[in-house]
């Protein structure tokens, strides 16, 4: 079964969209930890957008309607 993560802040309101169209998404929460942040930010490639959204191993950065 794949798995959805999303990496984001839960005031954010991008994130909160991605979370909307994603319900069964995993939510690390970047501000929850410094470890999260430098998790989301490897994965990004150093990028500080959120949300990022990691779904069978491929990462988007951002989140746009139909993503």
């Amino acid at each position: 079964m794949s798995e959805t993560i999303i990496y984001g802040k839960s005031t954010c309101p991008h994130t909160k969209r991605a979370l909307a169209a994603h319900p069964q998404a995993r939510f690390v929460d970047i501000l929850a930890s410094e470890a999260n942040l430098e998790e989301m930010l490897k994965l990004s490639g150093g990028l500080r957008r959120i949300p990022v959204i990691v779904h069978d191993g491929e990462t988007t950065v951002g989140f746009n309607r139909g993503s």
